[in-house]
């Protein structure tokens, strides 16, 4: 039935379109995911969407204590119509965070806080190998909260040798993306989606896409109700 109406959606959009969608799904990846706490420079915030969907991380997470994630169109380009973002902002404090991390966990991740530590390793050395990755960025100033600190797996670190205390954080996830994705992909984990879910990204990118596609669907479901009405009638 998905792939019925995907076919059936795909010639609404141009066949390069479509070609450039499936290229994308190979590429996608769901072994990688990334978690902002509390951000508050929407420049910064729209830096890593845009960094995300370029390295091919699919899911981001967005938790909101006291700041609300805003998002620069401008800086995003138009990125967050690809990725797939949860929000964590039903309670206060930090409540929000350990929910995201509680969340992570339970679907398999391990908590990375992208932070020096007494027990953290160099990005080069991070092993990728043990399992898949959430890897956490806090806002500018403060860093990452306590609650992650004390309930993160591991810690990661971009080695600097510089007068600068740290990267600017949308630098930071670029240099960490572009490291772990390009290692994930020359490796042999199995770090591609399943089918089912480029079914739905494929599905969710079309509609994404496509003008006034409630109505065309609706036209299709229609056409299906009537084909089958008829074929039960012979």
């Amino acid at each position: 039935m998905k792939k019925d109406l995907i076919h059936y959606l795909s010639g609404f959009v141009t066949e390069n379109r479509y070609e450039l969608f499936k290229r994308n799904l190979e590429q996608r990846t769901r072994y990688i995911t990334v978690a902002l706490e509390n951000l508050y420079q929407s420049h910064n915030a729209s830096a890593v969407l845009r960094s995300c969907d370029c390295f091919g991380i699919q899911d981001v997470h967005v938790i909101e204590n006291s700041n609300t994630f805003e998002v620069s169109e401008e800086v995003a380009m138009g990125s967050t119509k690809w990725l797939t973002l949860s929000r964590y902002n039903g309670k206060t404090n930090e409540e929000n965070t350990l929910a995201a991390i509680q969340r992570l966990r339970a679907d398999g991740y391990r908590i990375v806080a992208t932070t020096p530590h007494t027990q953290d390793v160099n990005l080069e050395e991070f092993d990728l190998s043990k399992g898949k990755i959430a890897l956490f960025f806090g806002s500018e100033l403060p860093g990452l909260t306590k609650t992650v600190l004390d309930n993160a797996d591991e810690y990661m670190k971009i080695p600097m040798y510089g007068f600068t205390e740290s990267f600017n954080i949308s630098v930071s996830c670029a240099i960490s993306l572009h490291h772990l994705s390009h290692q994930m992909r020359g490796s042999e984990l199995n770090w591609q989606l399943s089918e089912g879910e480029k079914e739905d990204l494929m599905l969710e990118w079309l509609r994404n896409t496509i003008k006034s596609v409630e109505l065309i669907e609706k036209d299709y479901h229609q056409k299906q109700s009537e084909q089958a009405a008829a074929a039960a009638t012979k």
